[in-house]
C-alpha cells in the first residue's frame, strides 16, 4: 500500500499484485475454501461468512441438535480467536439430496469473536507472567457477535464490511487481542476446546497491549494453550469458562505453567502450532519456532486425571523444520516435516540440513510415520 516493493516481489510478473493498480487484491485472499473429497468435479465454495482474516486453522463440530460450529484461529500478534454458528441442521445420511443439503450448511450463520476477562485484578499481570493469587490464569468469556447473513452487530460497519474487513471489525468489538491463535481442536471425550497460542514477541512494546491474564507475559517469546469451556458443553453458547492450559517454556523459568504438575518432571516446549488429539484424550503439539534453542517437535500431554499437564515430548524435527499436521492413532503417528533447513544464511548449495536422503541430495519437506517395533499402544 505504501508504493514500495513486496517481500516476494511478484508485482514483478503479475500486475495483479501490483496494489497501485489492483488495490482491492488483498481482499481476494484470507477466506476458507470447502471442498468436497468425494466429488472430483466439485466446485470448490469460498466460505464468506466464515470471515476474512489469516485463517491457520477451520475445526467443525456439531451442536447437539446438529448444526455446524467452526472455530478459527488469527495468525498475528494481537489478533483474534473467533467461531460460526450455522443456522441449517446437518441431514444424515449419504443420499444425494442430503449431501446437497450439507453442502449449504456454512451458507447461514452468525460469525463470532472471543472476549476473554480474567477473574483476577489486573494489577496482578505486570508482564512477568507470575500465577496470580488464586493459584490459575482463568476467567469467563463471551462471544460477540459480528455478523449473520445481511445483519450487521457492529456500529458503523455493514455485513459486507464485517465479513471483508473482519479484524477491524473485532477490534470495534472489543475482543481480546491474543497471542498469534493458530490452531484449535475440541476434545473428542470432553468438549473443552484447546487453542495454540505460538508466541507474541511485541506484547507490552511501546503503543502495544501489554499482559492480562489471558496473556501474561510480555515479549511473549514461548506462547501459551488456552482451554475453553463452553457453557453447558454447547458450542453454539454465548458465554465460556476458560484457563491456560500451559504456559509454555523452560520448566526453569518461573513464568511457565503446566496445569500445576511438576516443573522438574515435563519437557521443555515452546511455541506451539498444531493440537490434535489421540484416542485415549491426550492432547498432541507440535511446534513452529522454538525458542529454547533447539529443534521443533511433537508432543503428548494428559488432559486429565493424576497426569495432567504432564508433557512429554515425542520427536524432534530436523534443523529448521516445522513439526505440523499430527495425525496420532492408536499404533501409528503422521507428522509433516515441514522446509527443513530453512535458516538464516542456507542455500542450494550451503544446506543446514541433509533431510531426509542424506548429504549430497536435495532437502526436501516430508511426511513421516512413526510406530512401535511392538506393534503396541502409543498414547496409553
Amino acid at each position: 500500500m505504501s508504493g514500495g516493493a513486496s517481500e516476494r516481489k511478484w508485482e514483478r510478473f503479475d500486475e495483479r499484485f501490483d496494489l497501485t493498480k489492483e488495490p482491492n487484491e488483498a481482499n481476494r485472499f484470507g477466506w476458507v475454501v470447502e471442498l468436497d473429497p468425494y466429488d472430483a468435479d466439485s466446485t470448490p465454495r469460498k466460505r464468506t461468512a466464515l470471515g476474512r482474516f489469516k485463517h491457520e486453522a477451520a475445526q467443525p463440530r456439531l451442536t447437539a441438535d446438529g448444526r455446524p460450529v467452526v472455530y478459527m484461529g488469527d495468525d498475528e500478534r494481537f489478533d483474534y480467536f473467533y467461531k460460526f454458528v450455522g443456522d441449517k441442521r446437518m441431514q444424515r445420511g449419504d443420499s444425494r439430496a442430503a449431501r446437497e443439503h450439507n453442502l449449504t450448511l456454512l451458507d447461514e450463520g452468525t460469525l463470532y469473536v472471543a472476549k476473554l476477562t480474567g477473574d483476577s485484578p489486573a494489577g496482578e499481570f505486570d508482564g512477568g507472567g507470575a500465577l496470580p493469587a488464586d493459584g490459575e490464569f482463568d476467567g469467563s468469556g463471551e462471544w460477540i457477535k459480528l455478523a449473520s447473513g445481511d445483519t450487521s452487530y457492529v456500529e458503523g460497519m455493514t455485513a459486507e464490511e464485517v465479513y471483508v474487513f473482519t479484524r477491524l471489525a473485532a477490534d470495534k468489538a472489543g475482543a481480546t487481542k491474543m497471542d498469534r491463535p493458530e490452531d484449535v481442536e475440541p476434545s473428542p471425550r470432553t468438549g473443552k476446546v484447546y487453542v495454540a497460542l505460538t508466541n507474541n514477541t511485541d506484547r507490552g512494546k511501546a503503543g502495544k497491549a501489554g499482559a492480562d491474564e489471558a496473556n501474561p507475559r510480555n515479549s511473549n517469546k514461548h506462547g501459551q494453550v488456552l482451554e475453553l469451556t463452553e457453557r453447558r458443553n454447547d458450542p453454539a453458547a454465548e458465554r465460556f469458562g476458560w484457563r491456560l492450559f500451559l504456559v509454555c517454556g523452560d520448566p526453569e523459568d518461573e513464568s511457565t505453567y503446566f496445569a500445576g504438575f511438576p516443573k522438574d518432571a515435563v519437557s521443555p516446549i515452546s511455541c506451539p502450532d498444531n493440537v490434535t488429539f489421540d484416542p485415549y484424550g491426550n492432547l498432541w503439539i507440535s511446534t513452529d519456532g522454538n525458542a529454547l534453542g533447539t529443534h521443533d517437535g511433537l508432543f503428548g500431554v494428559a488432559t486429565s486425571g493424576s497426569r495432567e499437564g504432564e508433557v512429554r515430548q515425542f520427536l524432534t524435527v530436523p534443523t529448521g523444520a516445522e513439526t505440523c499436521g499430527p495425525v496420532v492413532q492408536e499404533k501409528r503417528v503422521l507428522v509433516a516435516v515441514q522446509h527443513p533447513g530453512e535458516v538464516d544464511g542456507a542455500s542450494v548449495e550451503k544446506p543446514a540440513s541433509a533431510w531426509p536422503d542424506g548429504p549430497g541430495r536435495m532437502v526436501r519437506p516430508s511426511v513421516v510415520s512413526v510406530w512401535r517395533r511392538d506393534g503396541g499402544s502409543i498414547g496409553n
